[in-house]
């Protein structure tokens, strides 16, 4: 069974390019344009990881909002802020929200994919007994 990642991220044009490679590398890849729609549809169904922008649309930190949420229904979820932010304070308060890792849009694809892959590793690890 393959892994399930929300993606949000409010430009159409980076969520469908983060996207796709994600569903070339196997996953199931479900994404929102903003914290409303992903919290919605989140709050019934958690995926694997969530990768969340800050900025999301008319809410400036509407992506440290979800994260927040997300650590408070889902402790163990892996979470990855990937935000255009670059400030130390952006980092820094995303990874105290509760993100497990911050990257900013410049970053490639490769790096991105080798991301998530050792997130999952974590969490696998984790898991077993």
């Amino acid at each position: 069974m393959s892994r399930r990642i929300a993606i949000v991220e409010d430009e159409p044009a980076i969520r469908e390019i983060v996207r796709d490679s994600l569903v070339r590398q196997g996953f199931e890849v479900q994404g929102f344009a903003d914290r409303r729609d992903a919290q919605a549809a989140l709050a019934s169904r958690l995926p694997d990881m969530a990768i969340i922008d800050v900025g999301l649309g008319d809410e400036p930190d509407g992506g440290f909002e979800l994260c927040r949420w997300l650590r408070e229904h889902a402790p163990a979820l892996p979470i990855l802020m990937l935000s255009a932010r670059d400030s130390e304070i952006d980092i820094v308060s995303g990874l105290r929200l509760g993100a497990d890792d911050y990257l900013t849009k410049n970053v490639s694809l490769p790096h991105l994919l080798a991301r998530v892959t050792a997130l999952f590793r974590r969490v696998d690890v984790l898991a077993q007994p």
